[in-house]
């Protein structure tokens, strides 16, 4: 929708929306360029307090997937008052502000709306240097493509508010859900990362042919690689699914294809939507095995080396092998 728009002509708007990159980046001096983006989401979970860690989690993500630091948090509330108790909304807020501050960030206000489903998340500001940002559009042939965290969260969700997921099954990985991207980043960054992407609503499948649509480059998804949360699959063996399944796909039509055998619930788990998922990093070939180490070495352990660039291609193209 925004493409039909006339862009910015303004040559210190160093990303806006032309590539779907993750955030909007503006430079304000020669050493600093401030990261823009927003970003809210509906429960995922009953408890508020967990609702709140990863809605902030999912929205000081963009910041890490462009290569900065979150500065200032500001709350997007929507919130349904005469159904809710109040107290609700202070946990949820509790939750955000708890890993906003993890983030060595600042939340400095907001703004809230009344609504009949509660809605919370972010608007985060950061800053970069101008000659250090990342983005979904630099990535090469030979480059290995690292992933951060598992996939698998929005059938989990979907089974669990359905009654075939207990809660205490979903319960046991929201620590790693709710979990920052900025360890991940701040460990890559120390090797040579040529782009860089995060998973969320598109899905795995959305996001990795945003960045070879960006880069203009084929990418090879070694599907046995790819790590999913505990049941992810066996929640689409039993006939749960998500709302955005179909709809990921559509978006990939064209684009992909396979050359592995995969079932059709193997196949659901590429456009199974992610909430708070972790990094796409695009590094250079012989750096990948060191980089994936110092990651599984240092708090990361379930990250993968889950693909490869294997040439140019001007439309962007994935292929699962």
């Amino acid at each position: 929708m925004l493409k039909s728009l006339r862009p910015s002509d303004d040559p210190n708007l160093l990303i806006g929306y032309e590539t779907s990159d993750d955030a909007a980046v503006y430079r304000v001096s020669p050493d600093i360029a401030v990261i823009s983006t927003a970003d809210f989401i509906t429960p995922p979970v009953d408890d508020p307090y967990w609702f709140g860690q990863i809605a902030a989690a999912n929205s000081l993500s963009d910041v890490y997937a462009m290569g900065g630091t979150p500065l200032t948090a500001l709350n997007l509330v929507m919130f349904p008052s005469k159904k809710l108790d109040m107290g609700v909304l202070k946990e949820i807020l509790r939750g955000g502000t708890d890993k906003v501050l993890e983030a060595d960030a600042s939340t400095a206000g907001g703004h809230s709306v009344d609504d009949n489903e509660p809605k919370y998340g972010l608007s985060v500001t950061g800053v970069v240097h101008p000659d250090r940002i990342l983005t979904n559009s630099g990535a090469q042939p030979g480059d290995a493509l690292i992933l951060t965290k598992p996939l698998g969260t929005g059938v989990l969700f979907n089974a669990n508010r359905s009654g075939k997921l207990p809660y205490r099954e979903l319960e046991a990985i929201l620590p790693q859900v709710a979990s920052l991207n900025r360890k991940a980043l701040e460990l890559s960054l120390r090797f040579d990362i040529h782009a860089c992407t995060d998973v969320t609503g598109f899905a795995i499948m959305g996001h990795t042919l945003e960045l070879a649509r960006g880069s203009g480059v084929q990418i090879d998804l070694f599907y046995d690689k790819l790590p999913f949360y505990p049941n992810a699959l066996d929640m689409y063996q039993r006939g749960e699914t998500t709302g955005s399944n179909k709809s990921n796909r559509k978006l990939a039509e064209g684009f992909w294809e396979t050359d592995t055998e995969i079932s059709a619930e193997q196949e659901a788990l590429l456009f199974d939507p992610q909430t708070s998922g972790g990094l796409v990093i695009s590094v250079a070939e012989d750096q990948a095995d060191t980089c994936l180490k110092e990651l599984q070495d240092n708090g990361i352990p379930l990250a993968a080396i889950i693909g490869q660039v294997v040439g140019h291609n001007p439309n962007g193209r994935l292929r699962i092998t």
